[in-house]
Order: structure tokens, then C-alpha cells, then sequence
């Protein structure tokens, strides 16, 4: 039975493939696994059907043979650990691949989205032209011991993993900032990630959702 995952009938991110349910469609895609997604307006979001899925009435959320599940990183692990090619076999390369998930929403993903808001929600606040390039700085201090951490390779911890998966998912939110423009290595790995067939068919999916919900 196909996995169902819910999302936004329409995105606030204008179909750029930025909301969350972007990686739970790019590692269904990946392992080769069907789904159905539920589509929800921003009403429905606060409904009572969808609350019992998501206690915080957000997506995506995901239903399989019985098992609910919400937060994006806890979905991807959970089919990156039932479908062969996210995760190395061997034991420690496993582990070292969901620490770079963990890092990825826990490390990486605050400054970035702080920053993003910044820029969306505080440019006619008197105190934003001071703050923005402390903001910036806070994502430099992640952005460059990542980029020393890969250095010339093309993944993470050898081939792409779910690790890979989440932290492309993630630097992908920087893609008007320029932030990562003083990365070239860290633009070529996101790169690499969205050329992909899985992220093409995934973010193919998002944009014609997003789409139709436009042409209303």
C-alpha cells in the first residue's frame, strides 16, 4: 500500500521546491517508492483530522500500514531504514550518515532560517540593517566548516546518503541569498544533488501541485 504524505495545497514558497515535504518526496523517489500526497489549505491545517497527524499542524506528515509520523528528518530516516540506498550497510558509515542528517536540520538549518526570516519579516524594522550582517555571520560560521568538511568530494561520507539528502534540502534555502556564492564546492554539491533523477522527479511533483493550485 503507497505511503501517503501531506502537504501544502499551495506552497508559500511559490513552488520552488522549498517546503518540507520536498525531502520526503525525494527519498521516497530515491528508494523507488510509491505515494499518494494529501493536499492541505492552510485551514485545514488547523482541523482536527490533521492535529491527530501533526500535533503542531504543519506538514508534511506521512501514513504507512498503520504508522503515522510528522518532522521531515524522522520521516526520511524512517524509509531511508526500510529501502535499501540511503544508508551504507556497514555500521559506522550508517551512523555517520544520520549524524549529518541530525547536523543538517540541527546545526545548519537554524542560521539559515533565521536569516531567511529576517529577510522576509524584519526589512522595515529600525534594527534590521544591524542585524542582517550578524545573521550572515551566523551562517558563515556554519556554511565554512562544512565546506572544509567536504572539501573536493562529491557526498558527504563516501556515496549519497540520507545525510546528503537533508543537508541539500537544507542549503537549498540559500539559493536567492548569495551566502553561498563564497563556497564553490558547497554550490557544485548542491548542484550535484538537485541533477539527481529522484530530486528531478520530487520537485517535477511539488511544482505541478503547486501549479494547479495557482490555476484556480
Amino acid at each position: 500500500m503507497a505511503a501517503t504524505i501531506s502537504v501544502f495545497e499551495r506552497s508559500p514558497d511559490g513552488g520552488r521546491g522549498l517546503a518540507r515535504d520536498m525531502g520526503v518526496r525525494w527519498a521516497l523517489e530515491e528508494v523507488g517508492e510509491p505515494y499518494t500526497v494529501r493536499a492541505l489549505s492552510f485551514a485545514d491545517l488547523k482541523g482536527e483530522a490533521h492535529l491527530a497527524r501533526h500535533p503542531f499542524g504543519q506538514i508534511p506528515t506521512f501514513e504507512e500500514a498503520g504508522l503515522t509520523l510528522f518532522e521531515s528528518g524522522a520521516i526520511v530516516l524512517h524509509i531511508a531504514e526500510r529501502h535499501a540506498g540511503l544508508l551504507p550497510a556497514e555500521a559506522d558509515a550508517r551512523m555517520r550518515a544520520i549524524a549529518w542528517m541530525f547536523s543538517a536540520l540541527s546545526t545548519i538549518e537554524p542560521a539559515i532560517v533565521e536569516h531567511s526570516m529576517a529577510l522576509l519579516f524584519e526589512r522595515d524594522r529600525p534594527w534590521h540593517a544591524e542585524r542582517l550582517p550578524l545573521l550572515e555571520d551566523r551562517v558563515h560560521a556554519r556554511l565554512a566548516p562544512l565546506s572544509r568538511r567536504l572539501g573536493g568530494a562529491e557526498w558527504l561520507e563516501g556515496g549519497f546518503t540520507a545525510g546528503d539528502l537533508m543537508m541539500v534540502t537544507v542549503l537549498r534555502r540559500l539559493g536567492r541569498s548569495g551566502l553561498l556564492d563564497a563556497y564553490p564546492n558547497l554550490s557544485a554539491y548542491v548542484a550535484r544533488g538537485e541533477a539527481r533523477p529522484a530530486f528531478v522527479r520530487a520537485y517535477a511533483a511539488q511544482r505541478a501541485l503547486f501549479t494547479t493550485a495557482s490555476s484556480y
